[in-house]
């Protein structure tokens, strides 16, 4: 019996899909889950509407697409940074914290402003319990190795204590990233952005949760 081969995508089935994906990840960042339409999107990418529906499904698919896109390439690039810090030895929860942030400010900084964006869009996701299975899938395995880490430092405290320090951690993160503005008008105009200081901050918090047992 013959089977029928499918075919793969054409290059330039390719690169509409990622335009596609593209405008949609600017889209759901700005006006979150509810507030973005096919029809945005479609007009983002300047695209007919069934085009957004061929390549990404029912908006709740293309919303997954979107957070699945570049999940695997943040958390190959924490996994990996965290091999190497362990490999160095001397873990601190001030050195695994600055690990996690780093990956993510790093390309939030240097890659353009779909990185910005997908910050914006996690903080959506984290916010709806309605993504819970989303979120296990791409954030909680590299999240849960971090914990293990800062766990081993801290073997009395429990894994719901680091878990608070980890969602707070990564609150602050964002915030330090999309609030800038709010620091600048408080502070009149004087914000450095520092990597060191926001770590600093939180790993001061983080540990005064881990201790208080």
């Amino acid at each position: 019996m013959s089977t029928l081969r499918k075919r793969a995508p054409s290059a330039r089935s390719l690169e509409t899909k990622a335009k596609i994906l593209d405008a949609a990840e600017m889209v759901f960042a700005e006006r979150g889950f509810e507030g973005a339409s096919l029809r945005d999107i479609a007009g983002q990418a300047a695209v007919p509407v069934g085009l957004v529906h061929h390549h990404g499904g029912s908006k709740e698919e293309l919303f997954c697409q979107t957070v699945r896109r570049r999940a695997s390439e943040m958390a190959d690039i924490r996994q990996q940074s965290l091999e190497e810090l362990k490999a160095a030895g001397d873990l601190t929860l001030h050195k695994i914290l600055d690990c996690f942030m780093r990956a993510y400010m790093t390309l939030a900084e240097t890659g353009g402003d779909h990185w910005r964006a997908y910050g914006r869009l996690v903080a959506h996701v984290s916010s709806d319990p309605r993504w819970r299975e989303l979120t296990a899938e791409c954030f909680d395995p590299t999240a849960g190795l971090y914990l293990d880490e800062i766990l081993k430092l801290y073997p009395k405290a429990d894994r719901a204590a680091a878990a608070a320090g980890q969602v707070y951690s990564v609150s602050s993160m964002l915030a330090h990233l999309n609030s800038g503005w709010r620091i600048d008008a408080l502070g009149d105009g004087h914000n450095e952005r520092e990597l060191d200081r926001l770590v600093t901050f939180c790993a001061a918090g983080f540990e005064a949760i881990l201790i208080k047992v």
